[in-house]
C-alpha cells in the first residue's frame, strides 16, 4: 500500500472535507468517525503523509512519535475515556492489507464510553 495524497483523512488534513474536530495541534489532527462502532469512535491521526504504523515507526521524528502518543492521551483525556477521567478505551490501529487498513494514512480508532468486549472474534 502506498501513500495516497488524495485519500479521505489527507482531504481532511488540507479542508477539503469537514470533519467534527475534537483536538487538534502541530503534529495531530483527531475527529469523531463518521460511522461509529461503538458508544464513542473517534480517530487520530498524524498530520505528516504517513501509510501505516511501520512507515511512521522508520520515517517520523521523535516529535511526531511523541506528539501522535500525547495526542491520543490528549483525546482520550478530552472525552473522558482515559484511566485519569473514565473507565479505559480501546486504541487500534489496522497495519496494511491482513490488518484491515482501508485509508493508506495512518490513524488509530479511540473506542470507550461502553464495554468494548473481546480484541479479536
Amino acid at each position: 500500500m502506498t501513500y495516497d495524497n488524495n485519500n479521505i483523512f489527507a482531504k481532511i488534513l488540507r479542508n477539503e472535507i469537514p470533519c467534527k474536530k475534537i483536538y487538534e495541534d502541530e503534529f495531530v489532527l483527531s475527529f469523531y468517525d463518521i460511522n461509529p462502532q461503538k458508544k464513542i469512535h473517534a480517530l487520530v491521526i498524524p498530520k505528516g503523509k504517513y501509510k501505516d504504523l511501520d512507515d511512521f515507526a522508520n520515517n517520523a521524528s521523535n516529535d511526531e512519535i511523541v506528539g501522535l502518543i500525547k495526542g491520543i492521551n490528549i483525546v482520550a483525556k478530552k472525552l473522558n475515556i482515559s484511566v485519569d477521567t473514565g473507565k479505559g478505551y480501546r486504541a487500534l490501529a489496522n497495519i496494511s492489507q491482513h490488518g484491515g487498513q482501508e485509508v493508506p494514512h495512518l490513524h488509530f480508532h479511540l473506542f470507550g464510553g461502553e464495554s468494548i468486549g473481546k480484541m479479536v472474534q
